[in-house]
């Protein structure tokens, strides 16, 4: 039996305890679980099913597994709202602060009130804290359940320390050192505790090279961080080093997801997280870049027949518009995909504007050529006429290089303005694209056409 198989069992049991009302029966089924499983047991059930869960578990037991429920769920609210406020207050309060956050930032601002109200006054304080951070920076996905010690102490009361907060804390495996104003000092590891003596002072072990993250970073900075280090957390300070939290690589691997999933949208013109949404709204959603994209194609179209004549004289250029706009368009794509992904790990040391933008013409005239003396050769044999394949060919080389120019041109210059780089689409450039290739390529095929109709 694989895993698959084994999962839908213990869920046909679970779901049987509960019909049944085998209140032991299914809590210890359910409890045995890994929290991602019974996260996934809870979302395939009925909500007169779950109503019948929240009596059979604790606000405790249920915030382990809403933990590690994703908080963009688009049911989240919906699971809040059909619990007993008090049971769904108390069961925030249990959450790690940052993911309890996260879900209310789902909610409207009566809703929230209405939860921070029912809550102990000092969990509701620590989630009004992060509440209001801004979104997409460090304070808005870190946690305040770390552990903190002070230099002057020995291991024995380091351990005392985190043995008394290791049940709250997030993560234990890097403990913070901090002064009596509670400004960062220092990083110790749960193994440097472990291995020393028990009367060695923390000063002694304490490393005092503590790589942080301020509290307004980008989350994208941020996770550029654990990139480059390979931590596990890290401390979140103010300007004057105070520590306010902690990021955990967790929170990390969200940030990377809806990142990569924001940058693959822009690229696509398209909400990639609409695969699930009613049929009406995904179509709301893409409609204004079609349109848009629509009034643009209107300009490539009104270009083609402003040039009706050209054609009418030499109707096998008609054959190769396709061709042209088409390798451009492509060209155009790779450019954005690569400058899009080259500003989001650019360093500011390495983000000269001028070399990169020599680098792309550069590049683009290398492809152009190549693919315009491709083309020549090809067209010139099949045709019979090398002045042909070599109007499609410059053709080409031009098109590709302004292409390849524009697609790297415009996500910086977006950059610069402050401006998301992953908007400027796949499916813009590409158009644009058409545009300046049909402009190119019938300028060049009017210059040579008395040539080719020899």
């Amino acid at each position: 039996m694989d895993e698959n198989q084994e999962l839908e069992e213990q869920f046909a049991f679970l779901l049987k305890d509960l019909q049944e009302n085998n209140i032991q029966e299914f809590r210890e089924r359910f409890l045995e679980m890994h929290i991602y499983e019974q996260g996934q047991f809870y979302q395939s059930l009925t909500d007169e099913e779950r109503l019948v869960v929240y009596t059979y578990l604790s606000p405790k037991e249920l915030a382990d597994m809403f933990d590690v429920i994703e908080e963009d769920n688009e049911n989240m609210k919906d699971y809040l709202a059909e619990m007993r406020p008090s049971y769904a207050a108390e069961m925030l309060s249990e959450m790690y602060t940052d993911n309890a956050v996260d879900l209310l930032n789902t909610l409207d601002k009566k809703q929230i009130a209405k939860y921070l109200s029912l809550m102990d006054a000092e969990d509701a304080s620590e989630i009004k804290d992060l509440l209001h951070y801004e979104d997409d920076t460090a304070g808005s996905i870190m946690t305040t359940e770390y552990v903190s010690i002070v230099a002057n102490q020995t291991v024995r009361s380091a351990m005392y320390v985190l043995k008394h907060e290791a049940d709250v804390a997030e993560t234990i495996y890097y403990i913070y050192v901090v002064n009596q104003e509670n400004q960062l000092l220092g990083v110790i590891s749960l193994r440097d505790l472990i291995v020393n003596e028990d009367d060695t002072m923390i000063s002694d072990l304490m490393s005092e090279r503590v790589i942080s993250v301020h509290v307004g970073d980008d989350q994208e900075d941020v996770a550029q961080t654990f990139r480059d280090y390979d931590f596990l957390a890290l401390p979140v300070t103010d300007y004057d080093d105070h520590l306010l939290g902690i990021v955990t690589v967790d929170d990390i691997i969200d940030v990377i997801d809806d990142e990569a999933a924001s940058d693959y949208s822009g690229l696509a013109g398209v909400n990639i997280e609409e695969v699930s949404e009613n049929p009406l709204k995904a179509a709301s959603r893409r409609l204004p870049w079609l349109i848009t994209l629509l009034f643009l194609g209107m300009s490539t179209a009104t270009l083609i027949s402003h040039y009706e004549s050209l054609v009418s004289e030499a109707s096998i250029l008609a054959v190769f518009i396709s061709l042209i706009t088409g390798t451009a368009g492509n060209a155009g794509t790779q450019s954005l995909a690569v400058a899009v992904r080259r500003l989001a790990l650019a360093d500011e040391k390495d983000n000269n504007f001028a070399r990169l933008i020599f680098s792309e013409v550069l590049t683009g005239l290398v492809t152009g050529l190549v693919t315009g003396i491709t083309i020549f050769i090809i067209v010139g044999f099949w045709q019979g006429n090398f002045i042909l394949g070599f109007v499609i060919g410059m053709a080409m080389l031009c098109a590709i290089t302004v292409a390849n120019l524009a697609g790297s041109l415009i996500p910086m210059l977006m950059d610069k303005l402050g401006f998301d780089p992953a908007v400027a689409s796949g499916p813009f450039i590409t158009t644009l694209s058409d545009l300046t290739s049909v402009l190119i390529y019938f300028s060049i095929a009017s210059m040579f056409m008395s040539y080719f109709l020899a």
